[in-house]
């Protein structure tokens, strides 16, 4: 029996958007934030002149206890650093994000979206989306060459199954094997993730591409059918080459149809270069979603936070605040950006320069990766090995893939990559 603040979250949907509720999952149906017990009584003594309701020890002086060693390392005020941070995430992280959001897609225009939740990362916002709209047994659409971690965070975890289409098609994107994936589904919810750029790939759509997909999935959805677009947009901004869809794909779901539900996940973790800090987050946009609807799931993804991990870093969130608010951001933002731009052109020099004999260039154009498929004759786990043991290279390998993680190769070893990478090729033949 779902609890009475789950049923009214569901009230809300189903009158805001009915297609959105039949997109839930049964645990993304029966979640909700609390608003009493513990929090909401903590929230209405927050201020008073005795507290006695969260779970933190406070000093004398009304602030967070903690080790005074912490002075030496940690330069953000206490009240920033060791309280913990709302299962939300901080409201002015969020304001802040959503900002963002718009300056780098202005293609969303005045287009209404959810505020964010902030999620511990991309990888746990996955679980999130999955943990909202993936049932026991659903199946999940997406390009055959695909973050291994899917594969835990969907099937094992979930008990969900993936379904597959051919990725690339004459050097470009598959977009007919989407178009066919999308049609064949018998569910009358289809669920599909979307990674640009592509991990292990490195590819990004043209906007010729992009507009392809979005007519593909308007199709099914005036179909009746209804569409979770899931968009992984961890490596977010790093387009390297004209001519290459620059926005998120998830603008082109986000206002399409009723029965659209973009579910946008990203984050600081690669677009701003703090890994270790674990800060993601989740946005949903629809087309006429209003500010009801949105806060009921922004509610229902905070709930399925609170019952997962409680909150994010504090400490995490308030740095990026401070570095969103810092004027030389953006500066900062481009040094990084061209140093991978650097490493790109260079492997791309490099591998044209020593030609095909061996393998096969996948197509890429941004992001951290790109993948070469051997030719049949080159055992791909063979060149790893013999990669590791007499050039002290290493490389990743799925199947008959090489995937070459260039974001962590310094550009004046790029050459040198290429050339251990061409000669253990040729070793392992013989």
């Amino acid at each position: 029996m779902a609890h009475q603040q789950a049923i009214a979250l569901n009230e809300v949907i189903q009158k805001e958007n009915s297609a959105v509720f039949a997109m839930l999952s049964e645990k993304g149906k029966n979640i909700y934030f609390p608003k009493g017990g513990i929090l909401a009584q903590g929230a209405q003594a927050k201020g008073k002149d005795i507290n006695a309701t969260i779970g933190e020890a406070i000093a004398d002086n009304g602030k967070s206890m903690y080790f005074a060693e912490f002075d030496k390392y940690v330069k953000v005020e206490v009240e920033n650093t060791y309280p913990y941070a709302p299962s939300f995430g901080r409201p002015d992280l969020r304001a802040a994000w959503k900002k963002l959001l718009y300056v780098k897609n202005p293609a969303l225009g005045e287009q209404v979206l959810s505020l964010p939740v902030v999620t511990n990362g991309l990888t746990h916002a996955i679980s999130m989306a999955a943990f909202m709209f993936v049932d026991e047994n659903d199946t999940v659409l997406m390009p055959d060459l695909f973050w291994e971690n899917y594969e835990l965070l969907f099937c094992q975890s979930n008990n969900a199954k993936i379904e597959t289409f051919n990725s690339f098609k004459n050097g470009a994107f598959d977009v007919e094997a989407f178009a066919t994936a999308l049609n064949n589904s018998k569910s009358d919810k289809i669920i599909t993730l979307l990674n640009f750029p592509n991990n292990p790939t490195g590819y990004t759509p043209t906007p010729a591409e992009a507009e392809a997909m979005q007519k593909a999935v308007l199709a099914v959805a005036e179909k009746g059918k209804k569409v979770v677009v899931i968009t992984d947009d961890a490596y977010f901004g790093l387009v390297y080459e004209d001519g290459i869809f620059e926005e998120s794909i998830f603008t082109k779901f986000c206002n399409l149809h009723e029965n659209v539900l973009g579910v946008k996940l990203d984050g600081a973790t690669k677009e701003d270069y703090v890994w270790g800090f674990r800060v993601g987050f989740m946005t949903y946009g629809i087309k006429n979603g209003t500010p009801a609807l949105y806060e009921a799931l922004e509610g229902k993804t905070a709930g399925a936070l609170r019952g997962n991990i409680s909150n994010s870093s504090n400490l995490s969130q308030s740095l990026l605040v401070k570095l969103y608010n810092a004027p030389e951001y953006n500066s900062y933002k481009k040094e990084k950006y061209d140093i991978l731009k650097a490493r790109y052109v260079a492997l791309k020099n490099a591998l044209q320069a020593k030609g095909g004999k061996y393998y096969d260039e996948l197509p890429y154009n941004s992001g951290y990766f790109m993948c070469v498929r051997v030719k049949s004759e080159v055992n791909a786990e063979e060149v790893r090995k013999l990669l590791l043991e007499k050039y002290s290279t290493g490389v990743i390998v799925f199947d008959d893939l090489i995937r070459i993680a260039y974001s962590a190769v310094p550009e004046d070893k790029i050459g040198l990559l290429v050339d251990n990478l061409y000669a253990a090729c040729a070793e392992v033949i013989g």
